[in-house]
């Protein structure tokens, strides 16, 4: 898919796949019906990292990346990770907000020349039902996960959605609201709601 065609993307398709050590996220265009098209983006997530460092590639060869995150610090809870292509330009940055997640998990994300958009989560019942969860013994072994929806504004406008499935496994629908955002610091948002949930 040529840049501007995937700039043009106003849905895209998330699902991950559970390996042992790491998590895979595959995240692809929808077709008109509402399945999964052709595949954007692959990334591979290590388990434990003590550095956030996530790449996406074109596909799961893993030979031509196409953007990534990386952490700006070591095991910091209020940690920004910048957005970087290939070469190391700047795409962006996101950070969760520490303070504010204690009740529902809260995302800054800042692409330059269009300033900040807050994510949260939608349903705060939701949020601390999945906190009350994660404290059960054993739980992330199971494959299950709660569904959560996040809402993304600026301004008091809707930038973009990302919602995740009631499914055995992670699966994420994210609908782009603001035509400027670059969609490359959208799927890094939305996966990084995912791999970094629990940081």
């Amino acid at each position: 898919m040529d840049f501007q065609t995937f700039q043009a993307q106003r849905r895209l398709l998330i699902r991950q796949r559970v390996r042992l050590m790491v998590n895979q996220y595959e995240v692809h265009a929808e077709n008109p019906d509402g399945s999964e098209g052709e595949l954007i983006a692959f990334a591979q997530q290590k388990r434990l990292a003590f550095k956030e460092q996530v790449t996406f590639y074109s596909d799961d060869r893993k030979e031509h990346p196409l953007f990534g995150f990386k952490a700006r610090q070591r095991l910091d809870l209020g940690a920004t990770y910048d957005v970087t292509d290939p070469g190391g330009q700047p795409i962006g940055n996101f950070r969760k907000d520490f303070k504010a997640s204690l009740l529902a998990s809260t995302w800054h994300l800042e692409q330059p020349g269009l300033g900040v958009t807050t994510g949260t989560e939608r349903s705060k019942f939701v949020a601390i039902l999945r906190r009350v969860w994660d404290f059960i013994p054993y739980v992330d072994s199971l494959p299950f996960a709660w569904p959560y929806h996040f809402d993304f504004t600026a301004n008091e406008q809707e930038t973009f959605l990302v919602d995740k499935k009631f499914a055995l496994r992670d699966k994420y629908v994210v609908d782009i609201k603001d035509p400027r955002l670059d969609r490359r610091l959208v799927i890094a948002q939305a996966v990084a709601l995912d791999a970094l949930q629990h940081r």
